[in-house]
């Protein structure tokens, strides 16, 4: 019986639904019979007190920044919860240069009204200080529903939307402030078809240094070393005590949401340790784990 056109309509429609749902659930058995390779879905999760939230990659890696920063300025774990929940609400965590008016990046921060120049708004680094320079002036912050807080500084005509984003924003923010150890994990493709580097004159790669550079961008200077002969490794030493612990699970978190960005494939830290090969496995023990040392490893290259 020949098909109408709505009736053509409605079978395009239910073999597209169909498609998506083998994609979703059988991917693997499907990929598997073609002979192909299974697909990965990237994602980064934070556990935290039973409750799972999930970003992908590129999400994580700046949420990992607003955390860092928030470590380095020596602000409470409620400031990242509440500079999270803010990006989620404002740009889904994504440093977009479009938005409502002339608002861009991350938190929509305006340039008419006197947030900084596009340029500036656009740097993630510059945009996360902005916020929390009007944040830490609101007396009692800590105290107020993550609603109230973000409104005072972001005066948005939406406000109650950003309580929404509390349960993720808190995951996140206690796994990315090291209050959280192996809460955070990503499940990342391969890091892909690259070029063996050379060490430089400082003993690293320029793939590890760049980890370096972005690491010390969020969190200050580090005291770091080579620690592998063909430079792929960084140690980072901690300092001791309770907050030397809760920062090298910062940096140690804060280099797993980045190791999409950053090709990085290990990262180690008071005897557990990430990998990337096998990230389905989450945080396992590590055959060695330097005391008071952060080791991060970026791929060698082919």
């Amino acid at each position: 019986m020949a098909l109408t056109a709505r009736g053509r309509r409605t079978r395009v429609i239910v073999v597209a639904v169909a498609a998506v749902a083998v994609v979703g659930t059988g991917a693997a058995l499907l990929l598997a019979a073609l002979g192909g390779t299974v697909v990965v879905t990237e994602r980064c999760t934070a556990t935290v007190e039973g409750g799972e939230h999930s970003l992908a990659p590129d999400q994580a890696a700046n949420a990992a920044t607003i955390a860092a920063i928030s470590v380095q300025r020596g602000l409470p774990a409620r400031a990242a919860t509440i500079g999270i929940a803010t990006a989620i609400q404002e740009s889904k965590l994504r440093n977009i240069d479009y938005g409502d008016r002339d608002s861009v990046g991350l938190f929509q921060q305006r340039p008419s009204q006197g947030w900084g120049t596009v340029e500036e708004i656009m740097d993630p680094v510059y945009a996360i200080n902005a916020f929390y320079d009007v944040l830490v002036e609101i007396e009692g912050y800590q105290a107020l529903e993550i609603t109230d807080a973000a409104q005072r500084v972001q005066r948005s005509a939406f406000p109650g939307a950003y309580g929404d984003h509390e349960p993720e924003g808190r995951a996140f923010a206690s796994a990315l402030t090291g209050y959280s150890t192996a809460a955070l994990t990503c499940r990342l493709r391969t890091a892909g078809d690259l070029t063996v580097q050379e060490v430089a004159g400082n003993g690293v790669t320029p793939r590890a240094q760049a980890v370096l550079d972005a690491a010390q961008l969020a969190y200050g200077d580090l005291d770091a070393a080579p620690a592998s002969d063909d430079g792929t490794t960084l140690a980072i030493t901690t300092p001791d005590g309770d907050a030397g612990t809760r920062q090298g699970w910062s940096l140690t978190q804060w280099a797993v949401a980045s190791a999409d960005a950053l090709d990085v494939v290990r990262v180690v830290v008071d005897s557990q340790q990430w990998q990337r090969g096998s990230s389905d496995e989450g945080w396992v023990a590590a055959e060695s784990s330097p005391s008071g040392e952060v080791l991060i490893e970026v791929a060698a290259g082919t």
